[in-house]
């Protein structure tokens, strides 16, 4: 497996990762955290993908097939985490931090380490690109009832983060730890 940025070329294939919600333009497609003003949330995220300057998030891929997405970006791009309540008490004002928001992987690779992949590999792409830290909120699925749905763990898991070396720094629900890599500029 090799990951690599999510270019503007690489549209299709990042489509595909979506599995039967790319057919939905109104699900997710990574907007949780973010505002626009497009028609619906498919169309946010092509044209974030075909403007940015720099790559948003990065592409698992699996014998020439994309298995798996992250967005790993500038913390200060997200305002779902910056205008957060319970998160600022736990961030510090830092415009060199990044945030790895979301993670989807595809039914049939789940379970099969793509995420913790995709995590290692977000905070080598944010170090190269200047970030002091990479932060993430996770869920830890020890303090759920029940399995939960991959839905409900699309920030990735408090175990995810643990084996890719992140630190927890504070909690804003009894679930939600926020988890922090420090990085050396590279």
């Amino acid at each position: 497996m090799r990951v690599v940025p999510a270019t503007a070329e690489r549209w299709p294939q990042l489509g595909r990762v979506f599995g039967p919600r790319e057919k939905n333009p109104a699900s997710c497609w990574c907007q949780r955290f973010r505002r626009h003003e497009e028609p619906d949330n498919r169309a946010a995220l092509h044209r974030e993908v075909h403007e940015a300057a720099r790559p948003i998030g990065l592409l698992a891929i699996l014998d020439d097939d994309v298995v798996g997405w992250t967005r790993v970006v500038p913390r200060s791009t997200l305002p779902g985490i910056t205008e957060n309540r319970a998160l600022a008490r736990i961030l510090d004002e830092d415009p060199d931090a990044w945030w790895v928001s979301c993670f989807v992987v595809r039914r049939e690779h789940r379970g099969s380490g793509i995420g913790v992949a995709l995590l290692e590999a977000a905070v080598d792409w944010a170090a190269q690109h200047g970030a002091s830290v990479l932060d993430g909120h996770p869920v830890d699925t020890d303090g759920l009832a029940g399995t939960p749905s991959p839905s409900a763990v699309f920030t990735g898991t408090l175990a995810m983060f643990q084996r890719a070396g992140f630190a927890e720094i504070g909690r804003s629900y009894r679930t939600r730890p926020v988890m922090r890599r420090e990085l050396l500029h590279r």
